[in-house]
C-alpha cells in the first residue's frame, strides 16, 4: 500500500514540472533587416552611445536625467520591491524559530490590596519553538524561482526606462535646437524682407514703384513675423519636456547651444537580427516575465499535492523563577503535520487555470516584444536613409534657392524685375531653409530612435536567458 501511494505521488510529482516552451521560431526571427546596408560593417552601440554625437551639453543633459529622472526613481523603486519580494520567498526554504518567554500571576477573591488569605500564584514560562515546511513537491523553490524571474524582469525593465530616457532627452534636445535654428531662419528671412522694403520705399517715393509694391511687401514681413511667436512657443514647450525628463523646474534650464549646426550623428549599421534580442532589454524583461509565469505555474500544481510539516519545541515552566533553568522545569514538544486540501471550493483548480491564462499571456506578450524589436529596427533604418537623403536634395534646394533671392533682389533694384519675382523666390527660399532644419532634426531623431531600437549598447548576459538559451548560441 505504502509503495503504491509514493509511486502514485511521484507520478504527480513528474506530471506537475511544466515544460518550458520555446516559443521563438523562424517565422518570428529573419535572417537579415530589410533597411541594413550590406556593405558597411556591423556596428553595434556603445553603453555611452550619445557622445558619438559631440556634444558636451548633451552628454551632461543625460548623465543628469539618469540620477534625476522621476520614471527611473519610479523604475528603481520596483526592483527594491522585486528584491524584498524574493527575500520573502526564500524565507520558505528555512526554519522559522521562534523564542517566546511568559510571566503570569493569578489567584482568586480580592485584588492585590485584598486582606483575604486568598492563595496566588505565579508562572514563569521560556520556550523555543521551531517549525518547517518540508518543500517535497517544489512548491517554495517554484514561488522563489517565479519572484527571482520577477526581480530580472524589474532590472530589465528599470534598464528599458534608462534607454527610453536617454533618447527622450536626445529628442527633446535636438527639438530646442531645431527650433533656435528655425527661430533664427525666421529673424533673417525678416531682415531681408525689410532691407526689400526700404528699396521699395524709396522707390515709392521716386514714383518708379507703386503702393501696391509697397503693400505687398508689407503682408509679407507680417506673414513671417506670425509665425515667430509659434516657433517661440514650441521651442519653449521643448525646453519644459527636456527639464522635465532631467527632474528640475523648467525655469531653472539653460540650454547653451545655438542650433543644430554642431551636432553630427554618427554612422550604425546593425548586426544579425538574432543578436538584436540579446541587446534589448525591453525583450529581456518579457522573457522574464514569462520564465516567472512559468514558475508560478508549478507552483500551482504543486499546490495540489499534500504538504509535510515539521515542528517541535524545548522549555522551561516553573512557578518560581529562581527554579526556572532547573532540569526539573524543562519541558518538550516535537511533532509532524500532513496537510492534504479535500474540498476549498475550486479555488486550487482556479489558481492553477489562472496561472495557465497568465503563462499563454505572457508567451504572446514576449513574441509581440521580439515583433515589435524588429520592427523598431527597421523602421529606424528607413528613417535614417530616407531623411538623409531628403537632406541632401532639400540643401542643394537652399543653395538655388537663395542663388535666386540674390539674383531677383539685384535685378528688381535695376528695374528689370518686377516685385512677385521676388516676393515667389524670397518664399521659396524660406520655406526650403525651414524644411531643411525640419528634415535636419528628422534625421537626429531617426539616428537616436536607431540607437535606442538596438539596445543603446545593453547586452543581456548569457547566465539570464531561457527563451534565447537554446534558441541562440552563447555569445
Amino acid at each position: 500500500m505504502s509503495r503504491t501511494l509514493v509511486s502514485a505521488c511521484c507520478a504527480l510529482l513528474v506530471g506537475c514540472a511544466t515544460r518550458v516552451p520555446q516559443v521563438l521560431n523562424p517565422q518570428i526571427v529573419p535572417q537579415s533587416f530589410v533597411g541594413q546596408d550590406a556593405s558597411g560593417e556591423s556596428v553595434w552601440p556603445k553603453p555611452d552611445w550619445w557622445r558619438q554625437f559631440g556634444s558636451a551639453e548633451l552628454s551632461e543633459f543625460i548623465v543628469k536625467a539618469q540620477t534625476d529622472n522621476r520614471d527611473l526613481a519610479i523604475a528603481a523603486a520596483a526592483v527594491v520591491q522585486a528584491h524584498a519580494d524574493t527575500v520573502i520567498q526564500r524565507a520558505s526554504l528555512f526554519p522559522q524559530v521562534d523564542l517566546q518567554a511568559q510571566g503570569q500571576r493569578s489567584g482568586s477573591g480580592g485584588g492585590p490590596t485584598s486582606l483575604s488569605n486568598v492563595p496566588t500564584g505565579n508562572a514563569f514560562g521560556l520556550t523555543l519553538g521551531a517549525s518547517y515546511e518540508v518543500d517535497v513537491w517544489g512548491l517554495a523553490r517554484s514561488n522563489l524561482r517565479a519572484a527571482a524571474e520577477t526581480l530580472k524582469s524589474a532590472r530589465f525593465g528599470q534598464q528599458a526606462v534608462a534607454l527610453a530616457v536617454t533618447a527622450n532627452v536626445a529628442d527633446a534636445y535636438f527639438s530646442v535646437l531645431a527650433l533656435r535654428r528655425r527661430i533664427a531662419i525666421a529673424n533673417e528671412d525678416i531682415l531681408a524682407i525689410n532691407d526689400i522694403l526700404r528699396t521699395i520705399q524709396l522707390r515709392v517715393t521716386t514714383g518708379t514703384s507703386s503702393h501696391l509694391d509697397l503693400a505687398q511687401e508689407r503682408a509679407q514681413v507680417e506673414s513671417v513675423e506670425a509665425q515667430l511667436p509659434q516657433l517661440q512657443e514650441q521651442e519653449l514647450e521643448a525646453r519644459i519636456a527636456l527639464a522635465v525628463l532631467l527632474g528640475q523646474p523648467p525655469e531653472t534650464l539653460e540650454v547653451k547651444t545655438p542650433s543644430l549646426e554642431a551636432i553630427h550623428p554618427p554612422l550604425v549599421n546593425p548586426g544579425l537580427p538574432s543578436d538584436l534580442l540579446l541587446r534589448r532589454p525591453d525583450v529581456a524583461q518579457a522573457e522574464a516575465s514569462l520564465a516567472s509565469a512559468h514558475a508560478s505555474l508549478d507552483a500551482a500544481r504543486a499546490a495540489f499535492l499534500p504538504q509535510f510539516a515539521l515542528n517541535g519545541s524545548d522549555g522551561f515552566a516553573s512557578a518560581a523563577i529562581g527554579t526556572l533553568l532547573h532540569g526539573p522545569s524543562v519541558a518538550w514538544d516535537y511533532g509532524g503535520s500532513l496537510l492534504q486540501s479535500v474540498f476549498d471550493g475550486g479555488k486550487l483548480v482556479g489558481q492553477k487555470q489562472l496561472a495557465e491564462g497568465t503563462q499563454q499571456q505572457l508567451i504572446a506578450s514576449y513574441q509581440r516584444a521580439v515583433l515589435n524589436a524588429y520592427a523598431d529596427v527597421e523602421t529606424a533604418l528607413g528613417q535614417v536613409q530616407h531623411s538623409d537623403l531628403a537632406e541632401q536634395h532639400l540643401g542643394r534646394e537652399v543653395d538655388a534657392a537663395r542663388e535666386a533671392f540674390q539674383i531677383s533682389q539685384l535685378q528688381y533694384r535695376q528695374g528689370t524685375t518686377d516685385l512677385l519675382t521676388v516676393l515667389q523666390s524670397q518664399q521659396t527660399l524660406f520655406s526650403a531653409e525651414d524644411q531643411l532644419a525640419q528634415v535636419t532634426l528628422a534625421r537626429m531623431q531617426a539616428v537616436v530612435h536607431l540607437y535606442e531600437a538596438l539596445g543603446g549598447g545593453w547586452v543581456e548576459q548569457p547566465d539570464e536567458r531561457t527563451q534565447l538559451a537554446s534558441a541562440l548560441p552563447a555569445h
